[in-house]
């Protein structure tokens, strides 16, 4: 472990950087990745969706093995590869047969594809307060928010934690209620011996290139249900063509999209998938290290992991709670930057105070859906709502991005001496 001296003078003052040399980006593709992809484009066979009633409705043998294996790995009945996790939202709002002016929760901290998957069918997102600690809904904002109108909830997997899936499904219970798990964030975590994402009606990963594994884009579904599995598939793949000829009777929500997978993707996404445990076990092993080297740091909380749960980490998410006068979190993130640590933010997000919810205008320059006879008018984003995201974002949150390099023990070692040098000398920024 390295370690710096109080007398150090930080490199924001003009010392020497604590890192002096650029991380090797985080690189998940390997050779069994490039022949995957060979032996596709050898075939020739690139995509064999059909947006008809027909044997290749359902995709090529790529698309078809990836689904099966992630059944397998997630231990769900159904897998639905997707060319996105927002592609994948959106067929699951509409595979649960949300209508125009029906309300679901939301998250306010998640990527915003969370909330506008509700608004593609006309629905309205209503905002719910998140926890201090896990950073994921509350389960009692969530039911404060409950209203005749309210028909699922969508829980967010924030930064690699689970949210509470016990207290948000038995609220489901009781108000007879959807709930769908955005695991984005997520793949491989655990929540009491079950893996995130397969806990809810519906859950969905990203297979974005910046997360654990990737297929540059895509996304898959989970479920158990036989029903939401089929109409997610129909709602990937041109679902007005294709319900006459398959003979589905229950018409709702059958405005389909190209939300298809690739063969190449799913070549890919095969070879990934098999390599997730150990991607996150990696994770894992950094947020330990990371949590040892610093959790001596004064005011800097260290990451909650809840009884009967695993962090994929794919954000390691602290707090900042030091009353160090004239010292803002932007200075000191700003030190720590110039020794040297790359992927550090300053929060997160707050989805409800976007222009698009500020101004309430989505659809045509009218207020669509808001400002028509199918939303119920008390709908509000003002700023206020959320007081808990909003203090986070504003005041305590750091992140580091752990899915942005690939670091050795060395590295993280130099992150934490990074992280001592700034703490030993925080009235030096008071002072700057």
């Amino acid at each position: 472990m390295v370690n710096q001296t109080k007398d150090a003078k930080l490199a924001i003052l003009g010392g020497e950087k604590t890192i002096s040399h650029a991380f090797k980006p985080y690189n998940t593709i390997g050779e069994e990745e490039k022949q995957a992809v060979m032996q596709v484009l050898d075939s020739g066979v690139l995509s064999q969706y059909l947006g008809a009633w027909h044997e290749n409705f359902y995709g090529g043998p790529k698309v078809r093995q990836f689904e099966e294996n992630c059944q397998s790995f997630w231990g769900v009945k159904h897998a639905v590869a997707v060319n996105s996790l927002t592609s994948g939202l959106i067929a699951a709002v509409g595979a649960l047969g949300i209508s125009p002016g029906d309300e679901v929760i939301v998250s306010p901290w998640t990527m915003c594809a969370t909330a506008t998957a509700v608004l593609h069918w006309n629905a309205i997102p209503v905002f719910a307060d998140i926890e201090k600690d896990t950073f994921n809904l509350d389960p009692a904002s969530v039911e404060a928010n409950i209203t005749p109108y309210t028909k699922a909830i969508i829980a967010t997997d924030i930064f690699g934690h689970s949210a509470d899936m016990d207290a948000l499904m038995a609220i489901a219970k009781r108000y007879d209620l959807k709930v769908i798990s955005d695991a984005a964030q997520a793949p491989g975590a655990k929540y009491q011996g079950r893996y995130a994402g397969t806990l809810a009606h519906i859950g969905g990963f990203s297979l974005n290139y910046h997360k654990h594994i990737h297929t540059g884009e895509g996304g898959v579904m989970v479920t158990d249900d036989d029903d939401y599995a089929e109409r997610m598939r129909l709602i990937r793949n041109h679902a007005e063509a294709v319900v006459g000829d398959k003979g589905e009777t229950n018409l709702a929500n059958m405005l389909g999209y190209n939300f298809r997978l690739g063969e190449i993707e799913s070549a890919l996404g095969i070879e990934q998938l098999k390599k997730l445990p150990q991607l996150v076990a990696r994770r894992q092993q950094i947020a330990n290290r990371l949590r040892m080297g610093l959790e001596g740091l004064t005011g800097l909380v260290q990451p909650l992991i809840r009884p009967d749960c695993s962090h994929a980490f794919y954000v390691y998410p602290m707090k900042l709670e030091t009353n160090a006068p004239g010292i803002s979190r932007k200075r000191i993130i700003e030190a720590l930057t110039a020794e040297g640590i790359q992927g550090l933010s300053a929060g997160y997000v707050n989805l409800h105070l976007l222009p698009l919810y500020q101004q309430k205008t989505a659809y045509g320059d009218k207020g669509f859906p808001w400002h028509s006879n199918i939303c119920h008018p008390e709908v509000d984003y003002h700023k206020g709502i959320c007081p808990v995201a909003e203090s986070l974002h504003e005041h305590e949150f750091i992140g580091y991005q752990m899915c942005l390099h690939d670091l050795s023990d060395a590295e993280v070692d130099l992150i934490i001496a990074a992280f001592d040098k700034v703490w030993a000398n925080l009235e030096k920024l008071q002072q700057d």
